[in-house]
């Protein structure tokens, strides 16, 4: 296994897990700010009106881009298995 190889799979690697992770990040992200927001105009401090948002909005990515991201996370082990024989020598 050779140098480009070797940062060929660390480049898809990160790149499938950065494109795995943002959807659910940015919708956390968002959510998260419009509830900060939503607490400091009405003064309202508790805990769960920030953690049960958050979780509605990542399950709705999740089920909105499962589809995508279950393929893409195959097409990524199957190009994965395809290299296992030139990461052999």
């Amino acid at each position: 296994m050779n140098e480009g190889t070797v940062i060929a799979l660390m480049r898809e690697t990160v790149m499938t897990t950065l494109m795995l992770a943002l959807p659910l990040l940015a919708v956390s992200l968002v959510v998260g700010l419009a509830v900060s927001l939503f607490q400091a105009v009405t003064q309202i401090s508790e805990m769960t009106l920030t953690f049960v948002p958050k979780l509605l909005g990542i399950i709705a990515v999740l089920v909105i881009l499962g589809p995508w991201m279950l393929h893409r996370l195959l097409s990524f082990t199957q190009w994965l298995f395809a290299m296992l024989p030139e990461m052999a020598h």
